[in-house]
C-alpha cells in the first residue's frame, strides 16, 4: 500500500514537472525585405511559415517614385535577406542599402529573365522591369527566391523546394487559363489603351497590344504631343477601350476616351497588390483580375 502511494506521488511529481516546463521555443523566421508587394508575395508563397515578410512599397503604391523614408533604412538593417526586382526599377534601392549599413545579401529577383527593351516617354530608352506581366517569367521570379532562401536557411530547404513546386503548378495552370482567354478574343479587337508601359512582357507572351501614353516609368508626365499622338492612335486604328491602373491618375486615361469614344474598360493592376479588400491581393488574382477586365471590353 505505501509502496502504491510512492508510487502514485511519484507521477503525480512527474506531471507537475512536466506542465511547469517551458514549452519548446518556436524557430526564429528568416527576415526578409521585398521592394514592392508583387514581390513580396512570390516571398510569401515560397517562404511560407519559415519566414517573415516585410515590404517597402505597399499595396497600391508606386515603386517608381517612392521615397524612402528614415524607417525604411532600419527595415533594411533588420533584414537576413533582401529581394529586389531589379531591371532599373527600384533606382533608390542602391542609395537605401548603403544608408542602412546592411550587409545582408540583396537578391535580383529578375536574374535570368530575357531582357525587353523598351521607350519611355521622351524617347529614352532602357530596361522594361515589368517583367512579371508574364506569367513565365514569374516562375523564373519563383526559382531565383527558393535558391536564395535556401541559401540563406539551409535547414529550410525541404520545405522551400515544396512549396516552390507547389507554387510553380498554380502559375503553370494560370498561364493556360490567360492564353485560353485571350483565344477567345477577336485578333481584331486584340488591342488597348494604357496608363504607362507595364504590359510589354504580357504583350509578348499572349499577344494582346498595350498603347500608353507614358513610359515604362510614372515619374515623367507625357507631354501635350503624346496625348494627340495616342488619340490619333485611338481613332485611326478603333482601339476599342482605354483602362486605368490602381497606381495612376485617371484623369488622362478619362480625357483620351472622351475625346475618341473608346470605352473605359475598367482598373486594371501593373505594378501592385491591392489591400486585403481588394481585387488583387496577391499576384494570381492580379493576372485573373486583368485578363477578366481585358476579355469583358475587348471580348464584345
Amino acid at each position: 500500500m505505501i509502496a502504491r502511494r510512492q508510487l502514485l506521488a511519484a507521477v503525480a511529481g512527474f506531471t507537475v514537472l512536466v506542465a511547469a516546463a517551458p514549452a519548446a521555443a518556436a524557430p526564429e523566421k528568416l527576415k526578409v525585405l521585398a521592394t514592392f508587394s508583387i514581390l513580396g508575395d512570390f516571398v510569401k508563397n515560397v517562404g511560407g511559415h519559415r519566414v517573415e515578410v516585410a515590404t517597402l512599397v505597399g499595396p497600391n503604391s508606386d515603386a517608381h517614385v517612392y521615397a524612402p523614408a528614415p524607417a525604411d533604412a532600419k527595415k533594411v538593417a533588420d533584414a537576413a535577406l533582401v529581394m529586389t526586382n531589379g531591371l532599373g526599377f527600384e533606382g533608390w534601392m542602391d542609395r537605401l542599402v548603403k544608408a542602412s549599413g546592411s550587409k545582408a545579401p540583396v537578391l535580383v529577383a529578375t536574374k535570368g529573365v530575357k531582357e525587353r527593351k523598351a521607350v519611355d516617354s521622351h524617347g529614352h530608352g532602357g530596361a522594361d522591369p515589368h517583367a512579371w506581366q508574364s506569367v513565365a517569367n514569374a516562375k523564373i521570379y519563383v526559382a531565383n527566391i527558393r535558391d536564395a532562401l535556401i541559401t540563406a536557411d539551409p535547414a529550410g530547404k525541404a520545405t522551400y523546394e515544396a512549396n516552390a513546386a507547389a507554387y510553380l503548378g498554380k502559375l503553370d495552370a494560370l498561364d493556360q487559363e490567360v492564353r485560353a482567354a485571350v483565344s477567345a478574343i477577336p485578333a481584331d479587337r486584340r488591342k488597348v489603351i494604357s496608363t504607362h508601359d507595364a504590359f510589354g512582357y504580357f504583350q509578348q507572351a499572349y499577344g494582346i497590344e498595350f498603347i500608353a501614353p507614358q513610359g515604362v516609368s510614372t515619374e515623367a508626365e507625357p507631354s501635350a504631343r503624346d496625348v494627340a499622338r495616342i488619340i490619333t492612335q485611338v481613332k485611326k486604328q478603333k482601339i476599342p477601350a482605354v483602362f486605368l491602373e490602381n497606381i495612376t491618375n485617371a484623369r488622362l486615361m478619362e480625357r483620351i476616351a472622351q475625346e475618341t469614344g473608346a470605352r473605359i474598360g475598367g482598373k486594371l493592376y501593373s505594378d501592385a497588390l491591392t489591400g486585403d479588400l481588394g481585387d488583387a491581393t496577391s499576384y494570381i488574382d492580379l493576372i485573373r483580375h486583368n485578363m477578366k477586365q481585358l476579355t469583358v471590353a475587348l471580348a464584345a
